[in-house]
């Protein structure tokens, strides 16, 4: 049986525009509200209601609570028509019962058309958002006008939906309803006893419930319904990571076994000791590449915790073998930076390395890359051009890869297939609480770091108003007379109309004036020779204070630098704060953060800065910017495509990740190819969320 999509499945890949109602006019908006370039009907199904409206309760209008959706029956009293030639002023319509009036407000409205409506002189039922406007109670078009009649045929419960600028929720009801008549009969995929114990509903029935659902709890997210699909999205997500590693393992590895004459050159060439548990993940990579299984490692540690130099020696077990390392970084500046971390070490014990980026063209390029073939190259580091089909190894033994989550699935197994049996190590400097670590790399062994190398200070944060700016720049006007270096780091790098941000540029240009050449700026928009120059110009320390985006968040290295400004620092998340923070404390100076906030402060933007000034442990950082923000912003998912979820929210559903994770690894050990009934029918949830990537590696074998 290939990787074709189960026929059964058919009616819920179509277009959205198969559904009533949806033209190529609506079809866009449906593109932008479900993040999708050609929405199809599951992506509309799994699109699940917000919130719940319950016309079982109809209140008086003395009763009516403001802001809330309510459903009322008023007597209609008169038609007010905005002036004939202001096309724009609202039409108001007059309303009350027994207890008060109503003003029902309608914008470009048809006159003709509301006379129909709501007829002078008879009594009507109206949904909507009631609201108080000059001491008056009103609505401003209501979502449903009906009489007696009409009012019996209404469903007395039914659900509000996330919407997008153009959809109504009349839109939206109407195509859920033609895309729920189109859910199939498919074969129950989860085992027999957990969907007793647990009393989930089928999965076709969970979705009926949550978009036709009776009482006001059934929309709940820890209700039965949702949890259902939460769990089936868990577990497709857990099978399809299952699924990778077993393709992974099962091409056998190679053992490669060193005894460590240049990884002992290396850890003498370096200034410090290992910590304790750098000496701990070099034994448990060591361990690993050994063994004739491939490697599959998460090296997480915190900012400056030594993960280049972990790294590094693991490259120089397989070096040591006779063969070759790939060390591969999201950006150019990064891999830069590895390469003036590596360089002096890999000299010391002998080892040749080189760098391979966008920027490498021509010649050059060519003699990296035929020296690469002939495996004159022990380690290359490079951005993901080492992916590209023209690089070719002469026998790469381990790729390592730097901040995952900037890598999906695709590109890991893109880089293992550059070698015969290619051992992979992950480097992540974003701490990643227990639970994610399970959703996002449950394919993978872990290890952590958790002390900061010898010889990092402890960082001074402080938060400061915006207000007090000017002090702020005296402050960095005192550390520039001083000989230190400061980072300034802005938001955005430029203006939008709407978000009237201190942008980058204009920052710059202010602080240019008042401390003239020692300012420089680095940004997102600038190339990558540009950014570079940028750097070095501060790490050399031609100027002294650096304007820069987030361009600066990850792995720049200046010992020297030890003050942090971070102008809008509430509209950061914590993990990003922290990391922004890591720049400085790395050379021997007394170092200084400080948070510009604009006030009025949030809740969460005060959680979030006040532990901050709290606390330097990454690991509690990320464990409580989890708590704050649910999962979806965690590791920058947002922008980087990792597998984000529609339905299962870790908040409610996180107990369940464990069983997922048990279940998905039961299963491959009883049927490696899906291929029993159950395996069958595991296809078809593979399916529906997007993992059918992970059938094709079936047939891979």
């Amino acid at each position: 049986m290939g990787a074709m999509r189960p026929l059964v499945l058919n009616p819920l890949f179509g277009s959205l525009t198969g559904l009533p109602g949806i033209g190529p006019k609506l079809e866009k908006l449906y593109a932008r509200l479900l993040d999708r370039e050609a929405p199809r009907v599951v992506d509309l199904l799994f699109h699940l209601p917000s919130g719940i409206i319950d016309r079982r309760a109809r209140p008086k209008l003395r009763d009516v609570v403001p802001g809330q959706i309510v459903t009322v029956a008023v007597t209609v009293m008169k038609h007010r028509p905005g002036p004939p030639h202001r096309s724009r002023a609202p039409y108001r319509i007059e309303t009350e019962d027994d207890t008060g009036a109503l003003t029902l407000t309608f914008f470009h409205a048809r006159k003709d058309y509301l006379e129909k409506l709501l007829p002078v002189g008879e009594t009507r039922y109206v949904s909507g958002t009631a609201e108080l406007y000059d001491g008056m109670l009103q609505m401003v078009h209501p979502d449903r006008v009906v009489d007696e009649k009409g009012f019996a045929d209404l469903p007395l419960v039914e659900p509000v939906y996330p919407l997008t600028e153009g959809l109504a929720l009349g839109n939206i009801r109407r195509a859920m309803d033609g895309a729920v008549a189109r859910l199939p009969d498919m074969p129950e995929w989860q085992d027999d006893a957990w969907v007793s114990r647990e009393r989930f509903p089928a999965f076709a029935n969970a979705l009926r419930q949550l978009h036709r659902p009776h009482e006001p709890h059934d929309v709940l997210r820890e209700n039965l319904a949702w949890t259902r699909l939460a769990y089936d999205e868990l577990l497709a997500g857990q099978l399809a990571l299952a699924l990778v590693r077993a393709h992974m393992r099962r091409q056998a590895g190679k053992g490669t076994a060193s005894e460590g004459r240049l990884r002992a050159r290396i850890l003498k060439a370096l200034p410090y000791a290992l910590t304790h548990s750098q000496q701990k993940a070099v034994d448990d990579i060591i361990t690993d590449l050994a063994r004739p299984h491939r490697m599959l490692r998460l090296l997480q540690g915190d900012v400056g915790s030594g993960k280049t130099v972990v790294a590094l020696t693991a490259a120089a077990a397989v070096i040591e073998a006779g063969r070759q390392a790939a060390f591969m970084a999201p950006t150019e500046i990064l891999a830069r930076q590895h390469l003036k971390t590596i360089a002096p070490l890999a000299e010391a014990a002998g080892i040749r390395v080189a760098i391979l980026t966008g920027r490498e063209r021509g010649g050059d390029r060519k003699t990296i890359l035929d020296r690469l073939a002939l495996g004159d190259i022990d380690l290359l580091i490079g951005t993901h051009a080492l992916f590209q089909e023209t690089v070719a190894f002469h026998d790469l033994a381990l790729a390592v890869v730097d901040e995952q989550h900037r890598f999906g699935v695709h590109q890991r197994l893109a880089l293992a297939q550059k070698g015969d049996a290619v051992d992979v190590l992950v480097l992540t400097a974003t701490p990643i609480p227990r639970t994610l670590v399970l959703t996002f790399f449950g394919d993978m062994d872990v290890s952590e770091l958790r002390e900061k190398p010898a010889g990092r200070q402890p960082i001074d944060t402080r938060t400061i108003p915006l207000s007090r700016v000017e002090d702020v720049e005296e402050a960095v006007g005192r550390a520039l007379a001083d000989k230190q270096r400061v980072y300034w780091v802005c938001p955005l790098v430029e203006d939008s109309e709407k978000i009237d941000l201190a942008a980058a540029e204009d920052r710059f240009q202010e602080l240019r004036k008042k401390f003239g050449k020692a300012v420089d700026l680095v940004h997102g928009r600038m190339k990558g020779a540009e950014k570079d120059a940028a750097m070095s110009r501060f790490s050399s320390g031609q100027t002294q204070l650096l304007v820069a985006t987030t361009v600066i968040e990850v792995g720049v290295d200046v010992p020297e630098a030890t003050v942090m400004v971070i102008e809008h620092a509430e509209r950061f998340g914590l993990a990003q704060l922290h990391q922004l923070r890591g720049r400085i404390g790395r050379g021997s100076g007394h170092s200084t953060c400080l948070l510009l906030y604009k006030t009025p402060l949030g809740e969460t933007a005060k959680a979030r800065l006040n532990i901050l000034r709290e606390t330097e442990d990454g690991f509690r950082i990320a464990e409580e910017d989890l708590k704050l923000r649910g999962e979806g912003d965690l590791l920058g998912t947002r922008q980087s495509g990792m597998p984000g979820f529609r339905i299962a929210r870790l908040e409610f559903h996180s107990k369940y990740l464990g069983a997922a994770r048990d279940d998905a690894a039961l299963i491959l050990q009883r049927d490696p190819g899906l291929a029993t009934p159950r395996g069958d029918a595991l296809r078809h949830l593979l399916y529906l969320f997007g993992k059918d990537e992970a059938i094709k590696l079936i047939r891979a074998g």
